[in-house]
Formats: structure tokens, sequence, C-alpha cells
């Protein structure tokens, strides 16, 4: 029998248990090393994806991600972190775990053996048409993904697979796929490895891709985040500070002038009107600084806006 590439021996690691620590080390860091390429090699899979999931999210439609065990635990974690990095609200970037939330921090034997769970689970979220569902098995055979991908098809959200397989089961449920093919693992078939780390840098890519392309960033600078806590407060002063020349003292009493918000902030600096001229000029800009900075003005705004 064929075993999946995730599944298989590796060669180099066939007497990992005889080798020193700093030789494990040293075996591993060779390994991750090809994980870079594998995803490179998908880069036209992803840049699809991510203006897909730029169109769902400019339209009102979310980013879902289906998973079971450390594919899920990765998809939950990067949702999770869209909120605080791109001030998006919570419900726009949705990870489902088979198992739920008690399976992000212990094993839920069995769960992922049920596809009939899935759709349940992807039913009480309220799956639709206007949604991207990402299902993420590194095998490309996990049930639970699969019955949640044959779901999002029957209600005409638009599907994408992540695998560490080619020819995988995943693919014939998947509008589209991505497919890093890492190797065998250093451990065999222990996919939190090089697999869980290809994982990551794609879901990094589609989120990030994603809201680059929907405004969030200015240059490389967060200029949608929000300050929830001390480190992102001071993060934001600073970015108003850079692209205001403000000193910090000014950007702080700028920033409370505008509750708190950075992009609001700066358009209200550069364009010197109040911050409620600042968000109309923002949202006739789609949101998008650069373009609310370059081409917008509050004498370009509709009679109806311009106060």
């Amino acid at each position: 029998m064929t075993l999946p590439t995730t599944e298989a021996r590796n060669p180099h690691s066939v007497a990992i248990d005889t080798l020193s620590a700093l030789q494990i080390v040293k075996l591993m860091n060779a390994e991750d090393a090809q994980v870079a390429p594998a995803v490179g090699r998908e880069a036209e899979s992803i840049a699809r994806a991510i203006d897909v999931i730029a169109q769902r999210l400019r339209e009102g439609g979310r980013l879902i991600y289906l998973g079971a065990g450390t594919s899920g635990r990765l998809g939950v974690l990067d949702a999770a972190e869209c909120p605080p990095t791109f001030s998006t609200p919570p419900e726009m970037v949705v990870g489902v775990i088979a198992g739920g939330p008690a399976a992000l921090t212990r094993a839920i034997e069995g769960a992922e053996d049920h596809p009939e769970a899935a759709v349940e689970d992807l039913q009480r979220i309220g799956l639709s048409r206007g949604d991207v569902l990402v299902g993420i098995a590194t095998s490309g055979q996990t049930p639970y993904v699969l019955g949640g991908l044959r779901y999002g098809r029957q209600v005409r959200a638009f599907t994408i697979g992540l695998a560490c397989n080619e020819g995988s089961a995943l693919g014939q449920v998947a509008d589209l796929m991505i497919t890093p093919v890492v190797g065998p693992e250093v451990i065999s078939g222990s996919t939190r490895l090089k697999a869980g780390t290809a994982t990551k840098m794609v879901l990094n890519m589609l989120t990030t891709g994603a809201m680059v392309l929907l405004g969030k960033t200015y240059g490389n600078l967060m200029v949608d985040l929000r300050a929830t806590n001390a480190k992102l407060v001071r993060r934001t002063r600073r970015i108003v500070c850079e692209l205001t020349g403000l000193t910090e003292a000014q950007a702080e009493e700028l920033l409370r002038r505008c509750d708190g918000e950075l992009k609001t902030a700066v358009v209200a600096h550069r364009h010197g009107v109040s911050a409620d001229q600042a968000r109309r000029i923002l949202r006739h800009a789609g949101g998008q600084l650069r373009v609310a900075l370059e081409r917008f003005h509050p004498g370009l705004l509709p009679p109806e806006d311009a106060g």
C-alpha cells in the first residue's frame, strides 16, 4: 500500500533515537528548511485564494477555517489574531475545530472521524454562499473536513482545501486546492511538525494578504489595529507620530479626539478636518488610508458629506 507523503518514513531520521540533542536540532532544522520552498511553489493558488477571500469579505461574507487536531487549532489561532491585528469584527474570520472549544487544549479522540459533525458545526454558524470555507487537513482525507467542504459546496460557499499530500480526497470537494508538499516528517506521521509549519505559513498569507487588499495597512504599518493593551496603545501612538510628524503628546491628544482610531487621526491631521469629516473621507475611500490621503479631501466629498 502506498502511504501518503505525510505518513511515509523519512530516510534522514530513521535513527533519530541514536542522535544527541544537538544532532536532533540540526536534523530538524534541515528538514524545516524545506517548508518555505514548498509553500512558495503554491504561490499562484495562495494568491488566487487571497483575491477570493478579499472580495467575499468586501461584500460582507466571512472567512471560515475548518479543521481537526493541529489543523483546527491553527485555524482558530489565525482567526483569533485578526481582530487585534486588523480591527476586524470577531465574526469576520472564524475558526471551527472538530470537538469544539475543548479540542483546543486537549485531544478529543475520534472527533475528526465524523463528517456529519462538521455539517452541524457549519449550520450552527450559518455558513452561506457569501462565505469562503477553508478546509485544513494535512493528510487531505480527514472525514470531518471532507464532510464540511461537501456541505460548503451544497450551500455554494467558495471552498478551499489546504493539504500537504498531492492527489488527496480533499481536492475532489474543493473549488481551489493549496498543496505545499513538505515531505515525510522527522517523526513519521507527526504533522504538527513540517506540515503544521507550512499550514501556519499559508494561513498567515491568506489573512494578511486579504487584509492588505482591504486597506488594513498603510505600507507595512498596521493602521487598523485595535489598541486593546498597553503595547498596542504605544504602537498606535508611534504610528501616528510617524505618519503625522507630531510629538507623542500631540499624537496622544489627537487620538483622544478621534476615539483612538488610528486612521481617523491621521486623516484628520493631514487634511486639517474634524474626526467626523475624516471618517467620511475614509468611508468614501473604501477604508483605505492611502487613498484617503492621496485622492480625497473634504472638497471632493459629495455635498451631503462635506460638512
